[in-house]
């Protein structure tokens, strides 16, 4: 299989992080450096940075976190305050997509890095839920051009749904996912935003997790995640 999968079967990261370990040449496969595409199998010498890779845990760990401010969704060590560090989980673990620094709620980590690509793949439009507060009263035009799309980074965000809740804070639904979205469709209509909170990631519900904690998913809901990805848990 390809390198990037076979690394990221043993669950110590995604593909796309293997991917960078790769052209970075931090790589070998039984003591020759890996090119993008090469191939290994179970029973290959593959290291990177000259420690043996492990071989793939019996269980993968799946886990949903109530991300506080300031915390990074990162797994970059030198970062201070990144996420794996916050959670010190005992398994290797990285988180699926991010939240920016400055919002909270709810972000999964896994050590399953096939899952990564299944859950951020941009056609898969999976459903992301926020409750977003700006700076000024929420207005019907506000809401009209929210839900039909906002040029940001130079194209058009795809229609999402989006409820006003009070005076100045409305709920928000995504299928996409692009880098501070939220945050960038309100400034190019005017609006600051105060506060940001995602409280859900398909089925994954943040629900009464308390900011800061973590919880494993159920059973149900990695039934439930694994069907609407056609992929086992």
């Amino acid at each position: 299989m390809r390198i990037n999968k076979f690394i990221s079967e043993t669950g110590y990261c995604s593909r796309r992080e293997a991917d960078k370990l790769v052209e970075s040449g931090k790589v070998t496969i039984n003591g020759v450096t890996a090119l993008l595409g090469s191939q290994a199998e179970p029973g290959d010498d593959v290291r990177i940075d000259g420690a043996p890779l492990q071989e793939k845990p019996s269980k993968h760990v799946y886990i949903a976190l109530n991300k506080p401010v300031g915390i990074t969704s990162t797994t970059e060590q030198h970062v201070k305050g990144n996420i794996v560090d916050f959670v010190g989980h005992e398994e290797r673990i990285f988180p699926i997509g991010r939240l920016d620094k400055d919002s909270e709620g709810l972000i999964l980590l896994t050590s399953d890095g096939d899952i990564v690509n299944k859950i951020l793949r941009s056609e898969g439009k999976h459903e992301k839920e926020y409750i977003v507060t700006v700076n000024r009263p929420i207005t019907p035009s506000f809401l009209k051009a929210m839900g039909e799309g906002v040029r940001i980074l130079g194209a058009m965000t795809l229609p999402c749904r989006i409820t006003r809740i009070s005076d100045r804070t409305f709920r928000i639904i995504l299928v996409e996912g692009k880098n501070r979205q939220i945050r960038r469709m309100c400034s190019a209509l005017g609006y600051e935003v105060q506060k940001l909170q995602r409280i859900r990631i398909m089925n994954i519900q943040l629900g009464s997790l308390k900011v800061g904690t973590w919880r494993e998913l159920n059973e149900q809901e990695k039934r439930e995640l694994g069907g609407m990805l056609n992929y086992k848990l």
